[in-house]
């Protein structure tokens, strides 16, 4: 039997790859005193074009990691994962468990103040039409209007965040956008953050921008408060990684998307 969870225990995050770490950037700044574990599941990268059933079990074998890891939070950052398999993730579990379509469903249906609701992602997340699901649980009445941008990730794990091209391609997933009645766009992706000046200089004021690594953010602060479980310490907190390929490329793409340097990357294979 595991030990229950304490105050002082780490939150878990993780992603297929690199991405999550934009929500990990948006709990260090909000939590600032919290210790944090991150997994990137680096060598099986890209989850989008694999089954239903492979990315469950890949779901599944990252999270019983982490809770052997002494974690007293689960935050699914990835998009795919949370689309496909949040719900086994949460039968299964110990500890409460985040995902970033809820929380970026939950923070747009806040935002929105027509009903009108935009969703840019992967092919793989649109398709899955999580987010509609998410919003329409909240909001029967509310529009949902989805747009894949599949060019986005390579254009940002390329470090084109303020590129002419990148701003182009914006312009053009955009276009079909703008004819909608929408007033609130969701960033349903951990790598668009990293693009987000460029979309608001796109979008200009038509509409707000929902950034799910930020609403889940607060979304954890919310719940570790409530459940006298944020960690006490006002130490420096620890930050581990673990990938399950070669952490080079991790390294480099990562410390960008984390705004800061980083260290303890650690191999596995699960």
């Amino acid at each position: 039997m595991q030990n229950p969870s304490l105050p002082s225990h780490p939150i878990g995050v993780f992603d297929s790859g690199v991405g999550g770490l934009t929500v990990v950037r948006a709990l260090m700044d909000r939590l600032p005193f919290e210790n944090i574990i991150y997994f990137g599941d680096t060598a099986r990268v890209p989850y989008g074009v694999k089954s239903v059933d492979t990315i469950a079990h890949f779901t599944q074998e990252i999270a019983q990691f982490l809770q052997n890891q002494q974690v007293k939070m689960l935050i699914i950052a990835c998009n795919t994962m949370a689309a496909v398999a949040a719900d086994l993730v949460r039968a299964n579990a110990n500890v409460p468990v985040l995902d970033v379509i809820e929380a970026g469903a939950k923070s747009a249906v806040e935002v929105s103040w027509t009903g009108g609701i935009g969703v840019i992602g992967t092919p793989a997340t649109i398709n899955s039409n999580a987010y509609a699901r998410a919003i329409h649980q909240i909001k029967p009445s509310y529009r949902v209007y989805s747009q894949a941008c599949p060019l986005f990730v390579p254009l940002v794990e390329e470090g084109w965040l303020d590129h002419p091209v990148t701003k182009l391609t914006a312009q053009e997933y955009l276009k079909p956008v703008f004819v909608e009645k929408i007033d609130t766009l969701v960033l349903g992706c951990t790598h668009y953050p990293l693009i987000k000046p460029l979309l608001l200089d796109v979008v200009g004021g038509r509409m707000k921008l929902v950034d799910s690594a930020l609403s889940i953010a607060d979304q954890a602060a919310d719940l570790l408060q409530s459940s006298g479980m944020a960690n006490p310490s006002h130490q420096a907190p620890e930050y581990r990684f673990y990938v399950t390929d070669v952490p080079v490329k991790f390294q480099s793409v990562g410390e960008r998307f984390l705004g800061r340097s980083l260290n303890k990357i650690e191999r596995v294979n699960l």
